[in-house]
């Protein structure tokens, strides 16, 4: 069974487009902070750029501002987020909207000179593919720009839940395993950084409550059917009082991984299990053609 359940994902995602843009502050802190590494192309200027898991798309619409002449494609699996995204793409900065997956990106090979990708990465669970996804699309040379949550992520909330044998907070994979995926697809040259955030609330129903509003409600594909009760929510919320802060608030922790990287020449070889898998063109490979008896 898969790990995160796609259809959740697209609901949640799609009931808090018009909630996302107020309530998800982290989000586009890190956005800043991951948009700044497009300092690392200089003086070059891209001619298509794609925003992965684009929201409503204020990557999208700073990138076009920044590069006027670029072909800008901001690319969401909800439908909902990139209606909103219309906001941001006025007459005078258009781009590209596309429904998506991340999983399985409708571009062809080697058109995109960058590949940004803010956050979306916690929902897919396997990385060395998505990676391998990201590679493809990617011009050699062309620059991947993406964050992620590590395992300390939500860390309270997990622990505050630990009692219920059903999981209430998705795993996150660590910053090892995180490089690990790029190196393993072929990227070179990966540059990987790490911010802690501590968010803080005045009880759990308003952690919650911003939860969905971003839509990082739970998809596991192993959570509970039905919702929580109240006897499980009341006990999480007792096991996570005595954490209040000074100030009398809960906190909430968000470890967040970021990662610069080039994607390599046509042809270099992908590691998979262990081994080199090369990748060439069929325009290089020699075929020996037969003459057959008339």
């Amino acid at each position: 069974m898969p790990m995160f359940d796609s259809r959740q994902i697209r609901r949640a995602f799609s009931r808090s487009a018009t909630t996302y843009a107020d309530a998800a502050v982290l989000h586009h802190e890190v956005e800043k902070r991951l948009l700044e590494s497009l300092d690392y192309l200089g003086q070059r200027v891209p001619q298509v750029v794609l925003d992965v898991g684009s929201g409503p798309a204020t990557a999208a619409a700073q990138m076009r501002k920044r590069w006027p002449r670029a072909q800008v494609i901001a690319l969401d699996l909800a439908l909902p987020m990139l209606r909103q995204a219309r906001k941001q793409a006025g007459w005078w900065k258009p781009f590209a909207r596309v429904a998506a997956d991340a999983r399985a990106l409708p571009l062809a090979e080697h058109s995109a000179d960058v590949l940004f990708c803010n956050l979306c990465l916690p929902w897919l669970e396997d990385l060395p593919a998505v990676f391998a996804g990201f590679r493809r699309v990617l011009k050699p040379d062309g620059l991947l720009l993406c964050s992620t949550f590590g395992p300390q992520t939500l860390i309270e909330l997990r622990q505050a839940f630990a009692a219920d044998p059903a999981p209430h907070v998705s795993p996150f994979a660590p910053i090892a395993q995180f490089g690990d995926a790029l190196m393993r697809s072929g990227f070179r040259d990966p540059v990987l950084d790490r911010d802690q955030f501590t968010l803080t609330y005045p009880d759990l129903p308003a952690l919650m409550a911003e939860l969905r509003a971003i839509g990082a409600t739970n998809a596991l594909s192993m959570r509970r059917a039905s919702l929580t009760g109240r006897s499980r929510f009341a006990d999480a919320a007792q096991a996570y009082e005595p954490l209040r802060t000074a100030e009398g608030r809960l906190p909430s922790t968000w470890e967040v991984l970021y990662a610069h990287a080039w994607a390599p020449q046509a042809g270099t070889p992908i590691r998979k299990d262990g081994h080199d898998v090369a990748a060439v063109p069929l325009s290089r490979i020699p075929i020996r053609r037969r003459s057959t008896p008339a």
